[in-house]
């Protein structure tokens, strides 16, 4: 069964930045890809960032240029470096892994507490 522990995030003001991390369990992670999502109360969960087995990524427009996803298989940890933060980032913050084609980016069913950020003015 799929685990996944989400950290880091916090409150910080508009232009800064934080790293998010995921410990996942009860996969095989190499062999996964992975994904950040948020969400907001009242809306639908957003994809952020995907990064392929292999390492490769692909971004929301929203998030392009100041978000970088990044995994670690030995730790089976994925990252998510958060900079030039505004307040519209404001969300509950999770990972998944990838189910089928990784650039769908649909999540598994199984989804860790996530980890809130808030971006204040």
């Amino acid at each position: 069964q799929v685990q996944l522990v989400e950290s880091g995030g916090g409150l910080v003001q508009a232009g800064g930045s934080l790293r998010l991390s995921c410990a996942a369990s009860g996969i095989i992670f190499r062999l996964n890809a992975m994904a950040w999502y948020r969400q907001v109360p009242g809306k639908q969960r957003e994809l952020v960032a995907i990064i392929t087995n292999d390492g490769n990524t692909k971004y929301a427009d929203s998030v392009k240029g100041r978000f970088t996803i990044s995994r670690d298989n030995a730790k089976n940890m994925v990252y998510l470096q958060m900079n030039s933060l505004k307040p519209e980032d404001t969300a509950v913050y999770y990972c998944n892994l990838v189910i089928g084609p990784p650039w769908l980016g649909r999540p598994s069913g199984s989804w860790g507490q996530g980890t809130q950020v808030i971006v204040s003015p």
